[in-house]
């Protein structure tokens, strides 16, 4: 049971992570879906550090808590790591790390399939990824938002290898 100290200090912290998430929604490159740009996204992959539309986020959770942790942005409770990562990534770093190699004529998808095919593309088979920008990445953006991003995907491969002892 919680005391009514401890639920005013809950309150007072929910309401500190939402003014900060409102902040960072007022970021040009935040202010549209990391995805498919649509305006005004209203969710979150908080250990992709992006923000996003409700269709998105649809795909997003598809893909798995291994790949993408998804939240609203008004409606769940988020943790100080959780918005750390938010603010040491956001659309802008996010677009340079997992969208470094677009094809020059790149054109966002608009079908919700096409949408999915490139959202698949980009974070969980890591077509257009910049691999030198996380080494070359300074300490800031490292240390929470690629820490985390790191945590999922070694939980994904130590996954993938129990599954594979088992046919052993």
């Amino acid at each position: 049971m919680t005391t009514r100290s401890e639920r005013e200090k809950a309150q007072k912290l929910n309401e500190q992570h939402q003014a900060i998430l409102s902040k960072l929604l007022r970021q040009e490159d935040n202010k549209y879906c990391a995805d498919c740009e649509a305006k005004g996204p209203r969710w979150a992959s908080w250990n992709l550090g992006v923000f996003m539309c409700i269709r998105c986020a649809g795909i997003h959770r598809n893909l798995g808590v291994h790949i993408s942790r998804v939240k609203s942005v008004n409606l769940d409770q988020w943790t100080p790591e959780q918005i750390q990562s938010m603010v040491d990534m956001g659309n802008t770093r996010a677009r340079q790390l997992y969208e470094a190699h677009l094809p020059e004529d790149f054109r966002r998808p608009q079908t919700d399939q096409a949408v999915e095919v490139f959202i698949r593309d980009k974070y969980e088979r890591k077509k257009y990824y910049d691999k030198e920008a996380v080494a070359a990445a300074p300490v800031s953006i490292t240390s929470t938002a690629c820490l985390s991003h790191f945590k999922f995907w070694f939980e994904q491969i130590k996954y993938k290898l129990a599954g594979f002892l088992l046919f052993i």
